[in-house]
C-alpha cells in the first residue's frame, strides 16, 4: 500500500481478541494517533477485550458480542448503517473477522500481506501491509502503521485504572511489599499444552516467600481449571498464598500487576497486560515461540521451545513453520523449577 498523502478523516479498527493481542494493537493506535490528531478512531472489539481497554479517551469503542453476533442492541450490518470510514484497518485474520470486515464501509481496507492472511483475509481487503516474516506479533501489527507511511513508534498505552481498581490492588500490596503474581494457566482451549503444573508452581510461590520475603497472590480467569489450580496450590503453599482466582476484574489485574514486583504466567493475557505497565515478566514458554508471542521484554523468559521443536519435529526452530505449536500434553514438564526460580532470583538482584 502506498504511505497516504494525507491523514485520514476517520480510521476504523478492527481487532476483537485476544487480550494479549489487543494489548500488542494498542501501541499502533497510539502512534497513528500522534501522527494523525485529526483523525476519528473506531475500534471494534470483543467484549471481554472492551472491559479492559474500551473506556480510553480518544477512541470510539464498538463493542461486538461473539455470543450475540451484535452490538448493543444492533446488528452489526445495523450499526454500520450512516458510517463511512476512509480506512479499515483489518488486524485479525480470522472468518469472524472477516464476515465483520465485509460490512465495513470503507474506501480502503488494509489488510494482511498474503502469506499471513489466513482464513481467507485477503478476499476482504483491498490494500496489504508489507510482509514480515517470522517476527513478533506486536511487530507484524506495526506493519499497519508503516503501510500508511507512519514510522516513528509510539510506544504508550495508557489504559485508565480508576482510584477504586488501584485502592483494591493496594489492599491486596501494600506499600513496599515485594509480591509476585501468579496467574497459572492459560486459555482452556490451550491448557493442555500451555499450563505448568500446580506442584511446580507451588514450589516456586514457597522460594518467593522463603528466600526473599514475597507476597505471592494467585490470579485467573472464573473457569473451574482455574479455580482447580488456585486450590492445589494454596494447599501445597498451606494458604500462605493469597488466592484471587475468579476474584478480579481485568482493570483489577492490571491494578495487581502494576504494584507486583513481577508476574509469573505461561503464554498468557496477563504476560501481555504486564507489558502495558512495565512489570516484569517470568514467563514459561514451551509449546509456543516467545520469539512470536513472548513478552515485550524478554529478558526473564523461560524458553525451553526450542528443545521442545526438536523432540517433537526432529528439526531446528528456523526449519518448522512459524508460529508452529507443540501440542504435546507434556511440553510444559520440560520447564524446570530451578529454571524459573534463577530467572526470579536474578529478577531481584
Amino acid at each position: 500500500m502506498a504511505a497516504l498523502s494525507h491523514s485520514p478523516e476517520s480510521v476504523c479498527i478492527l481487532r476483537l481478541s485476544a487480550i494479549g493481542d489487543c494489548c500488542h494493537t494498542l501501541p499502533v493506535v497510539r502512534t497513528l494517533q500522534a501522527a494523525w490528531p485529526q483523525t476519528r478512531f473506531t475500534w471494534i472489539i470483543g467484549t471481554v477485550e472492551a472491559s479492559l481497554l474500551g473506556d480510553i479517551p480518544g477512541i470510539e469503542f464498538l463493542v461486538f458480542d461473539k455470543k450475540r453476533k451484535q452490538v448493543g442492541d444492533w446488528t452489526f450490518r445495523e450499526a454500520m448503517r450512516g458510517r463511512r470510514f476512509d480506512l479499515l484497518l483489518h488486524m485479525q485474520a480470522s472468518w469472524r473477522a472477516n464476515g465483520l470486515a465485509w460490512q465495513v464501509p470503507a474506501r480502503a481496507k488494509l489488510g494482511f500481506d498474503r502469506r499471513r492472511a489466513r482464513d481467507g483475509q485477503w478476499l476482504f481487503t483491498n490494500r496489504h501491509v508489507a510482509p514480515k516474516p517470522r517476527c513478533h506479533v506486536m511487530e507484524g501489527l506495526f506493519g499497519f502503521a508503516e503501510a500508511c507511511g507512519v514510522k516513528e513508534r509510539v510506544l504508550r498505552w495508557d489504559i485508565p485504572l480508576a482510584d477504586e481498581h488501584r485502592e483494591f490492588a493496594r489492599r491486596h500490596i501494600a506499600d513496599g511489599t515485594p509480591a509476585l503474581l501468579i496467574s497459572p494457566c492459560s486459555s482452556q482451549r490451550a491448557r493442555n499444552f500451555r499450563n505448568w503444573s500446580a506442584q511446580r508452581y507451588a514450589e516456586v510461590a514457597r522460594h518467593a516467600m522463603e528466600r526473599h520475603g514475597m507476597r505471592v497472590i494467585l490470579t485467573g480467569a472464573r473457569t473451574e481449571l482455574e479455580a482447580q489450580y488456585g486450590r492445589e496450590i494454596s494447599a501445597l503453599c498451606k494458604d500462605r498464598v493469597a488466592n484471587l482466582v475468579g476474584q478480579t476484574s481485568l482493570k483489577q489485574l492490571l491494578a495487581l500487576i502494576q504494584r507486583a514486583r513481577a508476574v509469573l504466567c505461561p503464554d498468557s493475557g496477563p504476560a501481555h497486560m504486564a507489558g502495558t505497565v512495565g512489570t516484569p515478566v517470568i514467563g514459561l514458554y514451551a509449546s509456543s515461540n516467545p520469539a512470536r508471542t513472548g513478552p515485550i521484554d524478554p529478558r526473564w523468559t523461560v524458553d525451553v521451545y526450542p528443545e521442545a521443536v526438536r523432540a517433537e519435529f526432529g528439526k531446528p526452530v528456523e526449519e518448522v513453520r512459524w508460529g508452529q505449536r507443540v501440542r504435546d500434553p507434556e511440553v510444559m514438564e520440560r520447564i524446570a523449577v530451578d529454571a524459573v526460580t534463577g530467572k526470579l532470583d536474578a529478577l531481584l538482584a
